[in-house]
């Protein structure tokens, strides 16, 4: 834990001076004392505390630490120095200090905005301001403590529960709270701000991104869904899935499913859109380049730099067909998997984007994709003498996997360069995951006609048919597993459901493929290549703390089990 003495950037004012220079206040900060003594300086305080809520659109995604995409650095998620743990070495990607970082770790980060969230929550319970908002600049408050602590506890599990804040030379030892304790504290957290907080926002006002009644219900059902699942609910206690169900079943209505699966995610922030509950919004002067991290060499773009973020062949390969079976079957597990083709799919394995679901070209660039008047070439020559112009050989800024990103990239009425200021925001609640929160739980609980039901509804928004009533049992769960991979892909879901479901030593295990296109005259043979063998322990389930850390606590914070 970091004490810090609260200095503020000034943003928009400095306050009178004295005849003395002697006397003058810095020009370039505010004391701690003037932002309690000023309304303004206070809210945009609390203002800043949004900033505990990172966002997905970086050079380096968390996709890369799961089977979703691969790069020609390999960040395996495995790469851990027990040792020596520190930030910087969990897997490389887990350091949030780097302008890459994948937002994996989230110690320093969570604990830093978790201080600064209690000193405001102290302060104005014992302001003299006048507010016209404050219970609900309170509620927000807790929302975003609440928001820090889900993201503790499904990295780490049982974390300290600190709600005051401590400042240098104060004494202080923490341990950890158990999973459970933190889960209740959670939910009470959202309870007492829910009353105090907006219900909604349209996505058109300028309040939205603000925590409402109904993001505190969406981060609800997700911490729930995480607590009844395998790895934090081993004896499958039903009491604990008919509170996630519960918790989603709060929000089915209210919200519709986006109409355009791709304008869901790459529209400006203030778009129409009345599927996102809460977001992380973005300006013209406060702005992301995801474009130019992800779309490769093709348009001046840096693919992430050492060919970042490309989506692996392992996704593409679950995406069904239309006709809604799974091109592939799969046996055996982890780096022994084998997978052949499903005879009922049609699927072509010299033709193997033609009549997949919607969402892959939705989601994926690919050989011979279509996007912004452009026809992608990923094919290489069998010499490798002559390649496309979207092959890795034409530059390592396009993906080795053969495979750029398409969600959230711009439509082609949208420039793509470095002078282009993006702003389409980064969807943290949405209905459609809300759904397969629903219907993972009912499934759970037996009603497997309603899991069925809003499992399909994704599905359906993108022409995709329902799933069968004949699918049941252990089929039908991973029919949701699946359709839960596909419809949320690259939103930083997967890592932590494959390991909340307690299958990650299968997934994780697994090597990474990417896809080569070779091109004999108009011929082209399409070519499975293994990119990168993995390693999954036990012990990864949940994340290393810091070795430092555990030192400044002196012992009282233990470490993660396993990582002893």
């Amino acid at each position: 834990m970091k004490k810090l003495i609260l200095l503020i950037t000034v943003i928009c004012a400095c306050y009178s001076c004295s005849d003395d220079i002697l006397d003058l206040a810095p020009i370039d900060q505010i004391s701690e004392a003037a932002v309690w003594n000023d309304a303004k300086l206070t809210a945009a305080y609390h203002t800043e505390l949004y900033n505990s809520i990172q966002h997905g659109y970086k050079i380096h995604m968390q996709s890369k630490a799961t089977d979703e995409a691969f790069n020609s650095i390999s960040w395996d998620i495995g790469n851990y120095s027990r040792g020596n743990i520190n930030p910087d070495n969990i897997g490389s990607v887990a350091n949030n200090h780097w302008t890459g970082g994948g937002n994996i770790y989230y110690w320093n980060t969570g604990f830093s905005y978790l201080r600064k969230i209690n000193l405001f929550v102290e302060k104005m319970d014992e302001s003299t301001l006048t507010f016209s908002n404050k219970a609900q600049l309170v509620a927000e408050a807790k929302f975003l403590r609440a928001y820090i602590y889900f993201e503790f506890i499904k990295r780490f599990g049982g974390v300290p529960i600190i709600t005051q804040t401590y400042n240098l030379g104060d004494e202080y030892s923490f341990t950890r709270n158990t999973f459970d304790e933190c889960v209740a504290f959670i939910e009470d957290e959202l309870n007492e701000a829910i009353p105090d907080l907006t219900t909604k926002y349209a996505s058109t006002d300028s309040n939205f991104g603000r925590a409402t009644a109904d993001a505190a219900k969406a981060l609800k059902s997700r911490m729930l869904l995480y607590a009844a699942s395998p790895l934090f609910n081993p004896s499958n206690d039903l009491a604990k899935w008919q509170k996630a169900a519960d918790a989603a079943e709060d929000l089915l209505t209210g919200y519709t499913l986006h109409p355009d699966y791709t304008t869901l995610f790459n529209q400006p922030s203030g778009s129409a859109n009345n599927e996102i509950i809460f977001s992380r919004q973005f300006s013209t002067t406060n702005f992301h380049q995801a474009p130019m991290h992800n779309l490769g060499r093709r348009y001046g773009a840096y693919g992430g730099w050492w060919s970042s973020n490309g989506p692996s062949q392992n996704l593409v390969d679950d995406y069904e067909m239309t006709n809604g079976e799974p091109p592939f079957f799969y046996s055996g597990s982890g780096a022994s998997y084998t997978k052949t083709i499903n005879p009922a799919s049609g699927y072509d394995p010299q033709n193997p984007y033609a009549n997949r679901d919607p969402r892959l070209d939705a989601s994926i660039i690919h050989d011979e994709s279509q996007y912004h008047g452009d026809t992608f070439e990923m094919w290489v020559s069998p010499d490798g003498s002559t390649y496309g112009y979207d092959n890795y050989k034409q530059s390592s800024d396009n993906p080795r996997s053969n495979y750029i990103m398409r969600k959230f990239m711009p439509d082609d009425n949208t420039p793509i360069s470095w002078q282009t200021n993006y702003t389409n925001p980064w969807i943290i609640f949405r209905l459609g995951e809300i759904y397969l929160n629903y219907a993972e739980a009912k499934f759970q609980l037996g009603d497997e006609a309603t899991a069925r039901e809003y499992a399909s509804k994704t599905r359906n928004r993108v022409g995709m048919p329902n799933i069968p009533a004949t699918v049941t049992g252990n089929d039908l769960r991973q029919k949701i597993y699946n359709e839960r991979r596909i419809e949320l892909a690259f939103e930083e879901h997967r890592l932590w459901d494959v390991k909340r479901w307690k299958i990650a030593e299968d997934i994780e295990n697994r090597p990474i493929y990417g896809m080569d296109i070779f091109k004999d005259g108009n011929v082209k043979t399409y070519t499975p290549v293994l990119l990168l063998q993995r390693t999954f322990l036990p012990e990864m389930y949940l994340l290393p703390i810091e070795t430092n850390e555990i030192l400044r606590n002196g012992g009282s914070l233990t470490q993660t089990p396993g990582w002893e």
